[in-house]
């Protein structure tokens, strides 16, 4: 596992207040990084992501994912590039669809889920990396629009994918790629690394990241060797970072820390 970089998640459904003790707890215990999610109409993704990055000076955050029907792709990119400043080389977004029955309750459900994914992940991306854009999309519409303040370390800008059209846009246009935890299994995370891995290369963009999400009940016996295991197993598919989730039921990860703490 020397390889592979660990990551927990802290779900929305744990109360926002209870997030510094999971920081804190999660840097003592050596863990490499910690994910936020954006679901909807829990917890903001960018703002517990400030405030974690705050409370430790070590933990990559990662938000996996904020919804791209719910920002303009320029603020997003101001917010990505503030973070990224603040906290350089530490913090790691990732875009995706959102539910779509959520995008719809707030009137912002897209026609082509894709097509905004693809023309926001690009405008984000390129605006990160200090370019002036203009472009006239189905959904993302920007004129001569520049950041100011673009971060000196440009972080990667991972799309969060489930089916394999998402997947494969994930390698054409995005650093890497989010691999859901409802999907995950080894024989998944191989199947999906090399499809990401050739969509990138037919663009011509570098090796993308794969990182992979995997849920774990936090409540059974030897809770820390069969978290290792699994690590190592998706690892061994093709993932470069494994992120552990615990369950909705018991959203806590403060027993799965403990039982991964160096």
């Amino acid at each position: 596992m020397a390889d592979v970089r660990v990551g927990v998640v802290f779900r929305p459904q744990s109360p926002p207040e209870e997030l510094r003790e999971t920081v804190e707890a999660a840097d003592e215990a050596g863990i490499d990084e910690l994910w936020l999610w954006e679901d909807c109409f829990l917890e903001g993704g960018l703002t517990t992501s400030a405030a974690a990055l705050a409370w430790s000076e070590r933990l990559t955050v990662g938000i996996g994912l904020l919804p791209v029907p719910l920002r303009n792709p320029a603020l997003t990119a101001m917010e990505i590039a503030t973070l990224a400043r603040l906290f350089p080389g530490r913090f790691t977004p990732a875009l995706g669809h959102g539910v779509l029955d959520w995008m719809g309750q707030v009137g912002a459900r897209a026609a082509s889920p894709m097509t905004l994914l693809r023309e926001y992940t690009d405008a984000v991306r390129r605006l990160l990396h200090g370019e002036t854009v203009s472009v006239a999309g189905r959904y993302v519409q920007l004129q001569d629009v520049k950041l100011d303040w673009p971060p000196e370390q440009v972080p990667p800008v991972i799309v969060g994918a489930r089916g394999p059209k998402t997947v494969a846009l994930a390698g054409e246009v995005g650093d890497g790629v989010l691999l859901d935890a409802w999907l995950v299994t080894p024989e998944y995370v191989a199947a999906e690394a090399v499809r990401v891995a050739e969509a990138a290369q037919a663009a011509g963009r570098p090796a993308p990241r794969v990182i992979a999400f995997a849920e774990i009940e936090p409540n059974i016996p030897a809770l820390g060797d069969r978290a290792r295991e699994l690590i190592a197993e998706l690892a061994s598919a093709g993932a470069g970072t494994v992120i552990l989730q615990c369950t909705s039921q018991h959203p806590d990860p403060g027993p799965l820390i403990a039982a991964l703490s160096r």
